[in-house]
């Protein structure tokens, strides 16, 4: 008496069925192409791209080699694996059932935990919610802050989303326990920086060769990451007397476009590289079908960018695209990683300073004086404790929540949250440098929950699949063994890395500002009016949803109106991108 498994393809997904005569069963439904083996003792199944640490993906069935690798390393199989996946391992012998996911969740799993004590689980929202369960309020309010659905939350009651590097299981009565397995430690590594800098330049070839396949391309923004990508895709490519194909999005707007940098990139490596150029007529025509095929509300204003830059690839018979995402995120890239420790240094003054600086400038008075004005908001933002003084600016920490949220979603949630699901992120990197944790908060935040969602998606829509070669667990753990100081001394971003690269990188690549695929929606809302009459009227029926006030939605349509474009385009961007996605998903209540 064990499990038993049966597999069926329907609606071009597949649904796997794992049945039990002690307990309830299990269902998996699959988007996703997925590999199964099994054995007198286990089953497993494998969905994305999984292989054994420090080693190629394999060729063969992979689901095989996991089963193997299961039964020999029972208790330490996660140390063993590596790539972009999902699994999941029955265990005959014990009952169990396991969910593995990789280091930083590439791939969405949902949870549904029926009353009956059966489970469905998917990489695709739509499959466990046909019945359309209730909204969840505290969804609501996170997607607001966060402009996602970070886990373990999903939009749906009842339906939860595994978190990153967590190994789940699932018991007799349909309970799921996470347990998080992958959580390194950031040891500093002995070796000189010329070897660090070394073993990086070999750790990221070996990545980007390990993704390569018969018919890729690359994103090519022009910025670091990207342009390493391509870089190596290109030196790879003219080891078999090829040529590496590169894409960019170009904007014909002021201060958004960045495709010369993208040329240069492709110069310097001789690629094959297209550049199309966003048309605001494109957005309207594509706006309500990207909001919808989101399996949650998703408001990153760059996913039209890489939909339309992975659609522009597919016309010309790619299949593969290679992404340069998570290079931020492992070798200190975002401004905010050195620009928090001008405000550290306040913290690291003796108390009773703190308090006499706190005493004379935190103050009506300090804040009107022209000389002080600076410093008063420099004491108010230092007193302000990591990880919560990153999100200064954030629009639900710069208005009146009992104005901007009706009372009766303010009655079932919890304000607080986000910001401890932050603190405790932060506060579990196990590195005492401020800027190792604001990272290690990054790999899920900015990452698994936002970045790695908007490009697979996006690519999924186009009909391309997307590799990460630059979130490859080797080389985050690299990454971890390189000193913070020594990846952003100072105020430098990224000099680590940036010195790593020289001599392969052009000189105008390393040295450029920071930038990526960005949308400039605010300018090209007041200057289109179908844009504008597609956002207004998204507006006016989210007002009879129950979650914000409809005074505050005129009040921002007022102040985006008469206000700046960028800021207040992204606020109106957010609600329009909600409202698209309830009404794509048939949803005409809270």
């Amino acid at each position: 008496m064990s499990w038993h498994c049966t597999i069926e393809q329907q609606d071009k997904q597949q649904h796997i069925l794992l049945t039990h005569p002690k307990r309830q069963q299990l269902k998996l439904h699959c988007q996703l192409p997925c590999q199964w083996a099994e054995s007198a003792t286990a089953i497993a199944i494998v969905i994305g791209r999984v292989r054994p640490y420090g080693e190629d993906y394999l060729q063969d069935n992979a689901a095989q080699w996991l089963l193997n690798c299961y039964q020999q390393h029972t208790d330490a199989v996660t140390d063993k694996l590596a790539g972009f996946f999902l699994l999941l391992i029955a265990d005959k012998t014990t009952d169990s059932v396991y969910l593995i996911n990789d280091h930083v969740g590439s791939i969405p799993c949902y949870i549904r935990q029926q009353t009956d004590g059966s489970v469905a689980i998917s990489d695709n929202l739509p499959a466990l919610s046909a019945t359309q369960p209730p909204l969840a309020a505290q969804a609501m309010f996170n997607y607001l802050f966060f402009h996602c659905i970070p886990s373990p939350l999903s939009v749906y009651q009842g339906i939860s989303k595994l978190e990153p590097g967590v190994m789940a299981h699932i018991d007799s009565n349909g309970n799921v326990q996470q347990n998080r397995y992958y959580q390194p430690a950031f040891t500093r590594s002995a070796n000189s920086p010329e070897q660090l800098m070394q073993r990086c330049r070999q750790l990221i070839a070996e990545a980007v060769r390990r993704n390569v396949d018969d018919n890729c391309a690359a994103f090519l923004s022009g910025g670091l990451d990207s342009s390493t990508v391509a870089g190596m895709l290109a030196n790879h490519q003219q080891t078999l007397a090829k040529t590496a194909k590169t894409y960019s999005i170009g904007f014909e707007a002021k201060g958004y476009d960045e495709t010369e940098y993208a040329l240069i990139t492709a110069k310097h490596f001789a690629t094959e590289h297209k550049v199309h150029y966003l048309q605001p007529d494109e957005i309207a025509k594509h706006f309500t079908e990207v909001a919808g095929y989101f399996n949650e509300p998703f408001g990153n204003s760059s996913a039209m960018a890489a939909y339309i830059c992975a659609k522009t690839a597919r016309a010309d018979g790619i299949t593969v695209m290679l992404a340069g995402d998570g290079g931020d995120e492992i070798f200190a890239g975002n401004e905010r990683y050195v620009k928090q420790k001008v405000f550290q240094r306040f913290s690291a003054l003796p108390g009773p300073l703190q308090t006499l600086l706190n005493l004379g400038l935190n103050n009506s008075l300090a804040d009107k004086l022209p000389l002080l004005k600076k410093a008063s908001s420099y004491v108010r933002q230092a007193k302000v404790p990591l990880p919560d003084r990153l999100d200064s600016y954030n629009f639900l920490n710069r208005f009146d929540l009992t104005q901007m949220f009706s009372p009766t979603l303010l009655q079932h949630i919890d304000t607080n949250q986000p910001a401890q699901q932050k603190r405790d992120r932060y506060h579990a990197c196990r590195s005492d440098d401020a800027v190792d944790k604001m990272m290690y908060l990054d790999w899920k935040f900015t990452l698994a929950d936002n970045d790695l969602v908007k490009v697979s998606q996006m690519c999924q829509l186009a009909g391309v699949e997307v590799r990460f070669p630059l979130f490859e667990k080797e080389l985050v753990d690299f990454s971890c063994t390189v000193p913070a100081e020594l990846k952003a001394p100072g105020q430098k971003l990224r000099d680590f890395y940036k010195n790593s690269f020289r001599g392969f990188l052009p000189d105008a690549t390393l040295s450029k500002s920071k930038h990526g695929f960005g949308l400039p929606f605010g300018v090209w809302m007041k200057q289109r009016p179908d844009l504008h009459s597609l956002a207004l009227e998204a507006l006016q029926h989210f007002k009879q949803r129950d979650i914000l006030q409809p005074a505050f939605i005129d009040q921002a349509i007022e102040t985006f109106e008469n206000g700046h474009a960028g800021y207040y385009g992204e606020l109106v961007w957010i609600i329009v991108v909600l409202e698209l996605w309830l009404q794509q998903h048939g949803v005409n209540h809270v």
